[in-house]
């Protein structure tokens, strides 16, 4: 998240926005945006529906689910 935060005035330059989508609750979500100071946007997902609708690989032995950066463009395809 520290890379993110560094690359993120880059990224709006670029006309790139960042949504983070993690399987925690939203408490923990505020928690963490406030203590780390993100300036981008984080959207909860405790029951997994986005993340598993993207295929974020689920690894029982690191007991959760796999980081994942996926790219989608303004019309909603996924570009990487």
């Amino acid at each position: 998240m520290a890379q993110l935060r560094q690359a993120y005035p880059e990224l709006q330059a670029r006309d790139v926005e960042v949504l983070v989508v993690g399987p925690d609750s939203r408490e923990d979500f505020e928690r963490f945006w406030t203590k780390e100071q993100l300036p981008f946007p984080g959207l909860p997902d405790p029951e997994q529906t986005v993340l598993k609708l993207y295929g974020q690989e689920f690894n029982w032995l690191r007991l959760g689910r796999m980081p994942a950066q996926i790219l989608i463009d303004r019309s909603g395809l996924v570009c990487y």
